[in-house]
């Protein structure tokens, strides 16, 4: 899992550092750092302009400027403001850097081979003054690449919140990522995010991003004692007669999934469809170990006692869609929440805006009232617990966007219900494992055949654990 740390703990642990190692700087480490990258990028013989501020995150840069002008590269350098970094700003100009104006800094963007973005850190407010996004947007519409020291100036450091703010091709960030290079659409400005270790010593993370080993290591692969009943019994009450294609999805992402055996009870005409297109589906009640709920329910008078009938055995449930509507004022231990934005808002009796502006607090408000996990689709997916733990399923491409992938997510989360993993880890697998297997058919896929290339991706894994 990939640690996320807030703005302030960072300024902690820098502080702490100082203290134990007096007369000691880091800036030498990440401009050693940010050199080296900016050499990559550039090239040995590209030309380079170097935008700084008046902080630290300008240091960082002059002193960069000045490695990168003893390899030989033409470097020109923009002061945004009055003053600068001023041991920085000697070593650059003993290394033969050029000091030049707005004027003409906005005019070598369109010469130079890589812009380096040190004007705001960290400690930097959202949003650019009109003349530095003047060349950030210079930048950007020319396709200039341009290498962010520690985030893209003008984004929110503890944010996912999109600013005015430079466009990076590559950010290189110290000690931990934080929430703007992980959250989107915030995330959309940070381009390849690399963490570099300058020495600090940090505390527990304020949230956790999802890796592809992770997913991997907590997927219920099948052994050589497994049957379909350890394996897992999902019951799947989806679909309406408006909506019969929620049901088959859900149906579809359990079964690819690896769901051991499939009880569907929702109504025709997806009753028929499954009958007729997957023929392993039992049909009918019977006991199962986790239920999938609400996909394609519709607006019905009878959406309540309908969720009250599958939760009344006790076992653990996704809930979906239109039944989160009708949450009885307590579910069964082990519950999985999978709702949208808007999904949300309605739950919480709050505006949508409100949900986006602050998804992660919203979640956790909704897993606390109702006390079950919750999963929060979107760009980035959020799997926050009632005790406030929060996780980041893996990101996928945008192409997932589309109706009916809630529905696959939800089958997909059912099965790993039914398998035995903790709702947490669930919605967490669950959300992930789709946004890899459409990592690997970029494109406009539909659900159902993202669905497939999960049982391909996870088969992988079945190979290894064998080995």
């Amino acid at each position: 899992m990939i640690g996320v740390q807030t703005a302030d703990a960072i300024r902690v642990a820098e502080q702490v550092w100082f203290e134990a190692h007096r007369g000691e700087g880091l800036m030498g480490r990440a401009a050693a750092a940010v050199a080296a990258h900016a050499l990559e990028m550039a090239g040995t013989h590209g030309r380079v302009l170097v935008v700084v501020g008046r902080g630290n995150n300008g240091g960082d840069g002059l002193f960069a400027a000045a490695e990168l002008a003893r390899h030989g590269l033409p470097v020109a350098i923009w002061p945004v403001a009055e003053t600068m970094h001023e041991q920085g700003r000697v070593a650059a100009t003993g290394a033969g850097c050029r000091f030049v104006g707005v004027v003409e800094a906005t005019e070598q963007v369109a010469e130079v081979d890589l812009v380096v973005d040190a004007v705001l850190g960290i400690g930097g407010r959202p949003g650019l003054r009109p003349d530095v996004l003047a060349l950030a947007q210079e930048a950007e519409a020319l396709g200039v690449p341009v290498l962010a020291v520690d985030l893209p100036s003008g984004l929110d450091t503890d944010s996912h919140q999109l600013q005015d703010s430079f466009h990076a091709t590559r950010t290189i960030t110290f000690a931990a990522r934080k929430a703007c290079h992980v959250l989107q659409p915030a995330a959309s400005r940070c381009g390849e995010v690399v963490c570099v270790d300058i020495g600090i010593e940090l505390g527990n993370s304020v949230l956790e991003v999802a890796e592809a080993g992770d997913v991997a290591v907590r997927w219920p692969v099948p052994g050589p004692t497994s049957d379909k009943y350890s394996r897992g019994v999902v019951g799947i009450d989806s679909g309406s007669a408006q909506y019969p294609g929620a049901a088959v999805l859900g149906v579809t992402g359990a079964l690819y999934a690896g769901a051991g055996m499939i009880r569907f009870v929702g109504p025709e005409p997806a009753d028929a469809i499954i009958r007729a297109s997957l023929p392993s589906v039992t049909h009918g009640e019977g006991r199962v170990q986790a239920w999938l709920c609400g996909s394609g329910w519709g607006s019905a008078d009878d959406n309540r006692a309908r969720l009250e009938r599958r939760l009344a055995d006790g076992v653990p449930a996704v809930i979906d869609a239109d039944a989160l509507s009708v949450l009885p004022e307590h579910l069964p231990y082990g519950c999985l929440l999978t709702p949208h934005a808007g999904e949300l808002a309605r739950l919480l009796g709050a505006e949508r805006a409100e949900v986006e502006a602050d998804p992660i607090g919203s979640a956790h408000r909704a897993a606390e009232r109702t006390g079950a996990v919750v999963l929060l689709k979107g760009a980035s997916q959020y799997i926050v617990q009632p005790d406030g733990r929060v996780r980041v399923a893996v990101p996928g491409p945008s192409w997932t966007a589309q109706a009916g992938s809630g529905d696959v997510l939800a089958g997909i989360c059912a099965t790993l219900l039914a398998a035995g993993l903790p709702a947490a880890d669930a919605g967490l697998v669950g959300a992930s494992v789709q946004a890899m297997a459409a990592a690997r058919r970029p494109g406009p896929w539909p659900p159902d055949d993202i669905a497939h290339e999960v049982a391909a991706l996870v088969g992988n894994w079945g190979e290894l654990s064998c080995r």
